[in-house]
């Protein structure tokens, strides 16, 4: 690691003696400023970083602007290095969270953190979830099969799709008026209610 990157992991931990979070998003990032917001008055937990596989993701910049660190990576530094979790194990997070983040997350950090990354899932699994459900992806297929409900599912991470154990769910109805569009706005209001609150518990838990 370099002089820069050994400086910051420092800096990150002598700032922090609370409790640690490190969100992992590839997109705009209103989750995971949603999570900085309800921990920025805390006493003891923060979002500490913010990592990112794109480097013009919107989340970098509402970090940026919560005053909470961040940084991109590319798929070298995630699959073919051990630059991030190197990083990841200076930082030492109570908890890693994937708040929109497209990738499949690597072994080795699983390995690194065991029962120490979660994840949110905009359905309720196990139905709608594995590769290439995602976002609008699956809000389109809940109105295309008829559904009349859907929901977030909360869930630790492991090796596959969106196949760790479910730690919470909540779901909403889907009337037959509905838009994808539609079920993607009562979904976001169930990953802000809740998301944050159920990060809160699991770390109180810790």
């Amino acid at each position: 690691m370099s002089p820069a990157g050994k400086a910051f992991i420092c800096l990150v931990k002598n700032r922090y003696s609370v409790k640690k979070i490190v969100i992992f998003a590839s997109g705009s990032g209103t989750n995971a400023e949603n999570i900085i917001r309800f921990f920025a008055e805390s006493e003891d937990t923060r979002v500490v970083l913010v990592l990112s596989n794109k480097r013009n993701a919107g989340v970098l910049d509402r970090a940026d602007q919560q005053d909470v660190d961040a940084l991109y990576f590319n798929r070298k530094a995630l699959y073919r290095s051990d630059l991030i979790v190197n990083m990841l194990r200076d930082i030492d997070p109570d908890l890693i969270v994937l708040a929109g983040f497209l990738w499949k997350f690597p072994e080795n950090i699983l390995r690194a953190f065991p029962g120490k990354v979660i994840n949110i899932h905009p359905a309720l699994l196990p139905k709608y979830g594995g590769k290439g459900m995602y976002g609008m992806h699956v809000h389109r297929a809940i109105i295309e099969n008829r559904e009349n409900e859907s929901g977030i599912t909360i869930h630790y991470v492991n090796e596959n799709y969106d196949e760790g154990a479910v730690i919470f769910q909540a779901s909403v109805p889907v009337l037959p008026e509905d838009s994808p569009e539609n079920v993607a706005e009562k979904i976001h209001t169930l990953e802000y209610e809740h998301f944050p609150q159920v990060i809160k518990k699991l770390l109180a838990a810790r």
